[in-house]
């Protein structure tokens, strides 16, 4: 029989992706271990390789089809004991004739009883003026959704075949108007038009999959988890002065330590100071982690990914730095590994190159908390009963509530503000 191939779950999150590319044709021979397509996901695009072998009889998704969900079957391949392709016919019944007749007549009847039963299963292709209608899985599924005939349906995939976009174009069938919320969406998005947008005053750049996933994710967090923020000032003309003498000291060498590699440092040694922080909700109960495995917002084209400095609280300031250094820039190359930027027990986005004086971050589920760091600016202190002026940087803490309390959140804090501003604490 003929085997599916399905849309592979290519990360634990995966839900759907973009069938990039196709790079075997119907007909091709394929072997296991060959690249058979590009996947395109939320943050990069992988190459998928063929576990079985034979030949593509059928493609199901076509090229550029995007949404397609995980365990979606995409493609039939003919194993060993697939039915022969028409062209083949012939000889399979010879063959079949010849062991109709070393068998027993009941065994063809049991077969011919056992084909009935299972004729029913298949849904009959869609035709027009007894023609074939030529429409993708997905295609077929909107035009189910929203009542639309695909016999009054102008194909414009390859060789004229019905894909999504065709049938989301119909009036009275759109899927943007009518088909149901998407998972996890609170509530039906209206378009640009019912919002009083007129139609040619704008450009529609289309979503990719990263901005999906962005908007996906991010809303069912905000949505979803009791967070509350807590914020503190910390001087940090310490800080400045220590990583002058750090740099001086790592110039031979080729590594410069930036603030942001000072704060992955006090992060991670004030998350095993308050291990309670370190800690992610689930169902089962509160995961308290072994490691601070550090999360770092990098700004990319179409959207934002954070790569993962794992057991940050091992590692020194040169060592924070150098891997920091090389995971932004292969974040912004694309070419992270699955498990460099997944998972992760807390994150740091920081806004300071940029100005921003304090903000507030939308937490990284499944992590309970995210710190988000503004800049450093010389601002007005009390110290004593007199006036003075500092560098001053504003930290605010996103806490989880379900996991990370306010007093919980507190004790971090005031663990990472003493290392922030006399860094040699963090270094003893």
């Amino acid at each position: 029989m003929a085997i599916e191939l399905k849309m592979p779950a290519l990360s634990p999150t995966m839900e759907e992706g973009t069938l990039a590319k196709w790079l075997k044709s119907e007909g091709d021979e394929i072997v296991a271990g060959d690249i058979i397509a590009e996947i395109e996901t939320d943050k990069a695009t992988m190459e998928v390789e063929a576990v079985d072998e034979g030949e593509v009889l059928e493609i199901l998704v076509e090229a550029g089809t995007e949404g397609v969900k995980v365990n979606t079957p995409i493609a039939r391949l003919a194993g060993d004991d697939a039915a022969p392709a028409p062209k083949k016919a012939e000889p399979a019944r010879e063959d079949a004739k010849a062991e109709a007749k070393a068998e027993p007549k009941p065994e063809p009847q049991a077969e011919s009883k056992a084909e009935k039963a299972e004729a029913p299963k298949a849904t009959p292709a869609p035709t027009r003026d007894g023609e074939r209608i030529f429409a993708s899985p997905l295609a077929r599924r909107v035009a189910a959704q929203n009542g639309v005939d695909l016999k009054s349906v102008k194909g414009t995939g390859p060789h004229g075949r019905i894909v999504k976009r065709d049938v989301e174009g119909m009036k009275g069938g759109t899927a943007s108007a009518s088909a149901a919320p998407a998972k996890g969406e609170p509530r039906q998005v209206l378009s640009l038009e019912q919002q009083g947008i007129a139609p040619g005053s704008y450009d529609l750049i289309p979503l990719d999959g990263m901005r999906k996933a962005i908007a996906r994710r991010l809303t069912d967090s905000f949505r979803d988890v009791p967070h509350f923020p807590l914020t503190i000032d910390c001087e940090i003309d310490g800080l400045l002065a220590a990583r002058a003498q750090v740099n001086a000291l790592l110039e031979p060498q080729g590594i410069k330590v930036s603030v942001n590699d000072f704060i992955m440092k006090a992060v991670a040694m004030a998350l095993k100071a308050v291990p309670e922080a370190n800690a992610s909700y689930s169902p089962e109960g509160i995961a308290m982690h072994h490691h601070a495995d550090v999360a770092m917002a990098v700004a990319i084209d179409g959207g934002l990914i954070t790569p993962i400095i794992r057991k940050a609280e091992t590692k020194s300031l040169a060592e924070i730095a150098t891997e920091s250094k090389d995971l932004a820039k292969r974040a912004r190359d694309r070419k992270l590994k699955p498990e460099e930027f997944q998972g992760g027990t807390f994150s740091v986005s920081n806004l300071g190159m940029f100005g921003i004086k304090s903000f507030a971050s939308i937490i990284n589920e499944p992590q309970g908390a995210i710190m988000s760091v503004g800049a450093g600016e010389k601002r007005p202190v009390v110290r004593g009963d007199s006036l003075a002026v500092a560098t001053v940087m504003t930290v605010t803490l996103t806490c989880d509530h379900r996991v990370v309390d306010g007093a919980i959140g507190a004790r971090f804090l005031q663990a990472f503000k003493p290392m922030i501003e006399n860094p040699v604490t963090m270094l003893a």
